[in-house]
């Protein structure tokens, strides 16, 4: 696991909060958090059902937007962006994982990984491309469209596109959530790869402890706040206090 850092936080939220409704009906997704996520480091993000996971990374990812607070990506502050800002943002300093893979089924491996850049008008840097997709051991799929790759090749695709442009930031949501166990594993086995061998910075949202115990550390969300830390995260401590929460 890697080791905390005294650097700048790669992202942090200051006040963030998230309401929907108004009045007797209103929802608060997120209710004034602080929170920071350090350079090079791989944190897990759990709670009950509508705690806000998903809230908070959509709002630190720029996809959504707070009702009050503010949150900060490579020193920039998110909320004062336009939607254009954001998309660039998005564009140029962060990748992306989610639960569906989302790869164009007519392009090869290879084509579905630099797709964004491809799209933001910038050429691949081939020797991190390389690196990357040897951490993931995809070399010898590169050729392969997405109907001819197992479940688990499709989301080594989906992790070598989100680290291919060298972002500063990873989101992942529910990366594991259609895969197998031994295929969960892999994948985020790849994913510990990409932080301790490449430097990666990520941010995962996921509902099973298992999948939490790769991170060096787990913010636990309750009621849109953050209810506990903890680093170094095993599966069982993990459960242990998911059950405390409600879960």
């Amino acid at each position: 696991m890697s080791e905390a850092t005294s650097a700048a936080p790669a992202a942090y939220a200051v006040g963030a909060a998230k309401y929907y409704g108004s009045g007797a009906a209103e929802v608060r997704a997120l209710d004034g958090l602080d929170v920071a996520f350090a350079p090079g480091e791989f944190t897990a993000i759990m709670g009950p059902s509508g705690s806000g996971k998903s809230t908070l990374m959509h709002c630190m990812a720029g996809l959504d937007t707070l009702t009050s607070g503010h949150v900060y990506i490579d020193g920039e502050d998110v909320s004062a962006m336009s939607d254009r800002q954001r998309t660039v943002l998005r564009r140029e300093k962060l990748g992306f994982i989610f639960q569906a893979f989302n790869l164009v089924p007519m392009l090869n491996a290879r084509a579905n990984i630099v797709l964004p850049q491809r799209l933001a008008g910038h050429d691949p840097d081939e020797g991190w491309l390389n690196e990357v997709v040897s951490t993931v051991g995809l070399a010898d799929r590169l050729d392969h469209r997405p109907s001819e790759l197992s479940g688990g090749q499709q989301q080594r695709v989906a992790v070598s596109r989100a680290l291919a442009s060298k972002p500063k930031l990873v989101f992942a949501d529910e990366p594991t959530g259609n895969l197998d166990s031994t295929t969960s594993n892999e994948i985020l086995t790849f994913m510990r790869q990409a932080v301790d061998d490449l430097g990666q910075t990520i941010v995962m949202v996921t509902h099973d402890p298992k999948a939490a115990s790769y991170a060096d550390r787990v913010v636990f969300l309750v009621d849109g706040q953050i209810a506990n830390e903890m680093r170094d995260p095993t599966s069982d401590a993990v459960l242990d206090h998911m059950k405390t929460l409600g879960n």
